[in-house]
């Protein structure tokens, strides 16, 4: 029930909720969690510590903190600042919550993750009802009883599914967007905004974080609240719209709607999203609608255009079908921006080089950020991937340091050619996409052919023609 007064029953100290890294979006982990805390009589602080530093005497004045993980490198790091806040702060309740924080308790709730709660799922109901028993609890010096979906230490509890009324997010303590990634296209830059009309996926990609958790089931969020969120940004400047949602075409019906709504309200601003190559397909018949709403650019997860690593990877699609879904997005006028994970145990050399090759006859090197070209299978705990009979083979070593399964490649010029091409990778983060691919596609020719080519011997690029794409890479 929502209090009269934000004083009434307070424990003395503030409520912090922490982000960590969230792909240089605004992290909508905060805002949206805000909304629901403020409704309540809590005033929470938001510090986003992708922009600034943690701020000692913040953690100092709290007595709850919250620390949103919503991806792998934002779990890694919300682990370091938990440890930071315990030294600061040794009496303050560390909460961590999000969709890592689940598949990940066991460790957060140890010693080495120095956590004292864990919420998942659908998060900020159970936030809200945890807050309030916590304080109620304190104030009456008696232990708390957590609500349904929150883990302690030796009390694990699964995560809360119900669907959640969303409330439209407040921002208020965050930085203006343009201190985060914008818009890169020929002739200048744009201010973004980000927005999630859905949580959770239809699907089952087994290398994916989300269907341990949400099994199937995605939740839309009503098209006022998103509409709302929306305008809020277009207000505060944004001139494009990242839709962040897993996959933007789970609810396609939903997804036309908004976008047909946001271009007759702010007609000038463009916007992206992210969907399966089957969606596209699927939904070839929209996707002049979208193109013409001002949508510039499709992510889609290709991951790999091997039919072995597609079929462990359960993808549903394959090679032909990418082709067809590329050609769909460039005939609408829509950029396609496929992504890779070209290194993983089912992976070959054969197919590494054909990959390249493949983006250089499509003319793709500019739609695909370079570090797309490194990525190796992540396969963290709680993964899908984790007991498959078809990864045991490979797995190692559950590795505490990066949150990750460590797996070795049956062809070790694999894994030396990855290590190869990730420090390529980040030594020309101010090279060109251009400059790098010619890079990584000699290394890969050496790997295959078991000698150092001779400078200048790889077949130059066609023409490349340029892409737009925001200015921090997207990979979790």
């Amino acid at each position: 029930m929502p209090r009269s007064s934000p004083r009434e029953l307070r424990v003395p100290g503030e409520i912090l909720l922490l982000s960590t890294y969230a792909m240089g979006h605004s992290p909508t982990g905060l805002s949206s969690l805000a909304a629901f805390l403020k409704p309540a009589g809590f005033e929470p602080r938001l510090l986003d510590l992708a922009t600034g530093p943690l701020e000692s005497e913040a953690v100092k004045r709290a007595w709850w903190v919250g620390i949103h993980v919503p991806m792998h490198t934002a779990l890694r790091l919300g682990i370091l600042v938990a440890k930071k806040v315990r030294v600061l702060n040794p009496s303050a309740h560390i909460c961590f919550y999000g969709l890592y924080a689940s598949l990940n308790a066991s460790l957060l709730l140890s010693d080495d993750g120095a956590g004292d709660s864990v919420v998942g799922g659908e998060f900020e109901p159970v936030v809200v009802e945890w807050i309030q028993a916590l304080e109620s609890a304190t104030l009456a010096q008696k232990t708390p009883r957590p609500p349904p979906g929150v883990s302690l230490r030796g009390h694990p509890a699964a995560p809360r599914m119900a669907r959640t009324e969303f409330k439209p997010s407040d921002r208020r303590g965050l930085l203006p967007l343009d201190r985060y990634a914008h818009l890169q296209i020929p002739g200048g830059t744009r201010v973004v905004g980000y927005v999630e009309s859905t949580r959770g996926c239809k699907h089952s990609c087994r290398h994916c974080p989300i269907p341990p958790v949400y099994q199937g089931r995605f939740y839309a969020v009503s098209r006022p609240v998103v509409m709302e969120n929306i305008l809020h940004l277009v207000r505060e400047g944004a001139q494009h719209i990242t839709f962040g949602d897993p996959d933007f075409l789970n609810g396609p019906t939903h997804a036309l709607a908004l976008v047909k709504e946001l271009h007759e309200r702010a007609p000038a601003v463009t916007y992206d999203f992210t969907a399966k190559v089957e969606h596209l397909l699927a939904q070839r018949h929209r996707l002049t609608e979208f193109a013409r709403t001002g949508c510039l650019f499709v992510i889609t997860a290709v991951e790999s255009l091997e039919e072995e690593v597609l079929r462990v990877l359960n993808k549903g699609h394959d090679r032909t079908q990418v082709k067809e879904a590329l050609d769909l997005l460039r005939q609408a006028g829509i950029a396609p921006r496929p992504t890779f994970v070209p290194f993983t145990p089912w992976s070959t050399l054969e197919g590494y080089l054909n990959l390249l090759n493949f983006l250089a006859a499509e003319g793709l090197v500019n739609h695909v950020d370079p570090v797309q070209l490194s990525i190796r299978l992540l396969v963290p705990p709680g993964s899908l991937l984790q007991q498959d009979p078809q990864f045991l083979p490979h797995r190692d070593l559950l590795d505490p340091a990066s949150l990750t399964w460590r797996w070795r490649h049956p062809d070790p010029r694999m894994d030396a050619l990855q290590q190869r091409v990730r420090d390529r990778v980040e030594a020309g983060s101010k090279d060109s996409a251009e400059t790098v691919f010619l890079e990584v596609r000699r290394l890969a020719e050496e790997a295959l052919n078991g000698r150092q080519e001779v400078a200048g011997a790889v077949s130059p690029l066609l023409p490349q023609p340029p892409a737009p794409r925001l200015s921090e890479p997207w990979f979790c």
